[in-house]
């Protein structure tokens, strides 16, 4: 699943292609995401100008002056820019048109993803319980600590709570984690401020590195071959199971929590 780097490196990479372009049209070939496809909202958008497109956790927002589309990537989701016209493929379910022929286009062959409308009288429901952005100023080590106060919950599950921080996927925790040498499986509440506010710094700088790695190495969102390849990273545990710490070289160990794959290392993180 696209992860918080990835969204915003999808955000930077169609904003300057969108912005301030008004909408011709948009064509919904299928209606049936996630949730059904709000069709009659987009029609009304029609000749209303994308203001600027934002990111609140993994949700795109193309924000107009009478409301806010609102764009989950889910499993297997992408966003492309198109600047002529080119045939719908199987997979292409919706179309966003701008009066100068440019076209977002929606590609999830999974369908896992959503189109929503945000009407603006009050905070979509799946935005309202959100926690902060983790490279906010509101995610802090004081902020964390708090939030784990008595909590029993692995500290790896209590970063991922989207309730908690938003953003924060599999691949970043593990990685921050590891950085801050917390094992994984420590329960949240029995962790020291000062252990949090490292754990804080890590992950925006790991999340940070990531975004800036995607801005740089992604290919251009303006094409016409099927959906952009996401950044190629180094993983300082994430998917090495089993192989040497690149610190202390002790195996790597690999446990499965929540349904998801958690590597660490038991000589470094404690």
């Amino acid at each position: 699943m696209p992860e918080l780097p990835e969204v915003e490196t999808t955000r930077r990479g169609i904003e300057p292609h969108i912005k301030g372009q008004r909408i011709a049209e948009c064509c919904v070939r299928q209606p049936s995401l996630r949730w059904p496809v709000p069709v009659s909202a987009l029609e009304a958008i029609k000749g209303e100008p994308i203001e600027r497109v934002e990111r609140r956790g993994k949700y795109l927002q193309l924000v107009t002056p009478v409301g806010v589309v609102l764009v989950h990537l889910g499993m297997s989701g992408s966003l492309r820019v198109l600047t002529e016209p080119l045939a719908a493929g199987k997979h292409d379910h919706v179309d966003i048109c701008m009066e100068n022929g440019a076209i977002l286009r929606l590609n999830d062959p999974r369908r896992f993803g959503s189109v929503l409308w945000d009407d603006l009288t009050k905070l979509h429901p799946l935005l309202a319980d959100l926690g902060p952005e983790p490279l906010s100023d509101d995610f802090s080590g004081d902020y964390l600590y708090r939030s784990a106060a008595k909590r029993r919950v692995a500290i790896k599950q209590h970063i991922m709570n989207s309730q908690v921080v938003v953003g924060v996927g599999n691949i970043y925790a593990n990685e921050a984690l590891f950085r801050a040498g917390i094992d994984p499986r420590r329960q949240a509440g029995r962790i020291s401020h000062e252990r949090m506010t490292n754990l804080v710094a890590e992950i925006k700088q790991v999340l940070a590195a990531a975004i800036e790695q995607g801005g740089t190495t992604l290919r251009d969102f303006v094409n016409s071959e099927g959906k952009p390849g996401y950044f190629k990273q180094s993983l300082n545990v994430y998917g090495r199971g089993g192989q040497p710490c690149v610190t202390c070289g002790t195996a790597l160990s690999e446990i499965r929590q929540g349904q998801r794959a958690t590597v660490f290392c038991a000589d470094c993180q404690s």
